[in-house]
């Protein structure tokens, strides 16, 4: 897992990226939030921390929620109540303003993970895309007019993260980090034998591809065959 650290200041990168570190995140630094909410769905993130100078609170927590639902944390120079309960209202999970205690903001981060991560299987979709269906409640994919395969975990979260970005591009270490956890570089195999064994589950021909697809040099994702 990782979090998206924007931050236009060195010195409070340097303390932040400590804090996630702290947290148990990976993490990707940017100083343009526009920017980095522009390639999100290359690189998609578990967490995000906004910590600039410039802007409203608000009108960054809504640039954000255009493009992802994952827990987002505010800092912010603001001190008037208006702006804090306006960065509130438009999304933000948590606001910190300056100064912080570092201790305090590590402890609330950790707690909106815990409360992030811990949603059952049970309560996700089925996600369907062509004639595939997933069903997180038991793990199985099954192809339309064949029978089901119950997936592995590993299995499970790579074909999750591939529906759920069906269409986009994602890269190795984006499918490391989701599937396994960690900073995936230098992985390129793993994520190769993975694909390998998901695509012998769902494929009709696995040597050929339909859904699953390679994209050279950058990852690979998932694709609607009959759309």
């Amino acid at each position: 897992m990782y979090a998206l650290l924007v931050c236009d200041d060195n010195d409070e990168t340097a303390i932040l990226s400590l804090v996630l570190q702290r947290v148990g995140l990976a993490v990707t630094i940017a100083n343009d939030l526009e920017r980095a909410m522009r390639s999100w769905a290359q690189r998609p993130a578990d967490m995000v921390v906004v910590a600039l100078r410039a802007g409203l609170p608000a009108d960054q927590v809504q640039r954000v929620r255009a493009e992802t639902d994952v827990p987002l944390a505010i800092l912010t120079n603001a001190q008037d109540e208006d702006s804090l309960f306006a960065a509130f209202e438009a999304g933000a999970d948590v606001v910190f303003n300056r100064p912080y205690s570092t201790r305090l903001l590590l402890a609330r981060l950790r707690a909106l993970l815990r409360r992030s991560s811990g949603v059952p299987l049970l309560s996700l979709p089925t996600l369907r895309v062509g004639s595939i269906t997933l069903d997180p409640a038991s793990r199985d994919v099954q192809r339309e007019g064949h029978p089901p395969h119950r997936l592995t975990h590993l299995e499970f979260r790579l074909l999750y993260t591939l529906m759920m970005h069906q269409g986009q591009t994602l890269p190795t270490e984006t499918i490391v980090q989701r599937v396994w956890g960690y900073s995936g570089e230098g992985d390129r195999e793993l994520v190769r034998g993975l694909i390998s064994r998901l695509r012998a589950k769902i494929e009709q021909d696995p040597k050929n591809p339909r859904y699953i697809l390679t994209v050279p040099g950058i990852g690979y994702k998932l694709q609607n065959p009959e759309a």
